[in-house]
This record gives C-alpha cells, sequence and structure tokens, in this order.
C-alpha cells in the first residue's frame, strides 16, 4: 500500500502587481531534514482521517495557517505519485488561498525556512519536476478563473 499524504498549494494575492498573473506568490516550506529540499505544506494522513482534513491538519501545524485563513478553490485537486526510498506514496494537493495576503507564516520543528515566491522561483525552488507541473497547473487554473471574471 502507498504511503499517502494530503496538503495545500497555498497562494496569496498582492494588490500592487500589474498585470493580474504577476500578483500570485507560492508558499514553499523548507525542510530541517534531509536535503533541506523546498515543498508546500502537507503531511501523512492519520488513521481514520479524511484527506481534505489531512491537509488542513498539516497545514495549520507545518506553518500556522487554519481555516479562518484559507480560502479553499473550488475545482483544483491534483494526485503525484512517486518513490521514496523504493517505497510508493501518493500525495493530493488542493490549492488554498491566504485571505489577508499579511498573515505571518509559523513554522514547525519540520521545517528551518520558508518563502513566498512567484511562479517561476517557485518552481526552480521545488526542484522536482512533477511539484512544478502541479505548481504550473495551479497557476493556469487560477488565471482561467480570473479570464472568467
Amino acid at each position: 500500500m502507498a504511503l499517502r499524504a494530503c496538503g495545500f498549494i497555498v497562494f496569496r494575492r498582492l494588490a500592487s502587481c500589474i498585470p493580474p498573473a504577476g500578483n500570485i506568490e507560492y508558499l514553499l516550506l523548507q525542510t530541517s531534514y534531509g536535503e533541506h529540499h523546498w515543498t508546500p505544506p502537507k503531511g501523512h494522513v492519520d488513521p481514520g482521517e479524511d484527506d481534505l482534513t489531512t491537509a488542513l491538519r498539516e497545514t495549520k501545524e507545518e506553518a500556522g495557517l487554519g481555516t479562518e485563513h484559507l480560502r479553499v478553490i473550488d475545482g483544483f485537486l491534483q494526485e503525484l505519485r512517486y518513490e521514496v526510498r523504493g517505497k510508493p506514496k501518493e500525495v493530493l494537493y488542493w490549492l488554498a488561498e491566504l485571505r489577508d495576503p499579511g498573515t505571518a507564516v509559523t513554522l514547525s520543528d519540520e521545517h528551518q525556512d520558508y518563502r513566498w515566491a512567484r511562479l517561476e522561483e517557485a518552481c526552480t525552488l521545488a526542484g522536482y519536476k512533477d511539484l512544478q507541473d502541479t505548481l504550473r497547473a495551479a497557476q493556469r487554473h487560477l488565471e482561467a478563473q480570473q479570464d472568467k471574471q
């Protein structure tokens, strides 16, 4: 059975940027273990817990951002599948907007740093192609929503 984790691609909109596509920044956390890779907040599903609850709990634990800080964006869910130390892993990511772009991020011991980054910098930090593809898919989803307004 694959190890399962869930989390959020958290973003914020900066009001001062023109054009609007340039005003989106993504939250990445740098792990305090291993190779210190950068990742959105995510974590393993606890027994009896549903996936979305896991994503919310882990985002609160790892970044200090709870349901009061986030607005889940409809119609976006990405599933990544890869191997960690020879074992299969599945990660589900939802997309969530930080309601107040000035809200402080509070890291847990699992992470040593965080960064708000525009898409290309976020992709560079992310390192892994599947996570880069997920970030680009999030950007496309947000741009498509913006076009409908």
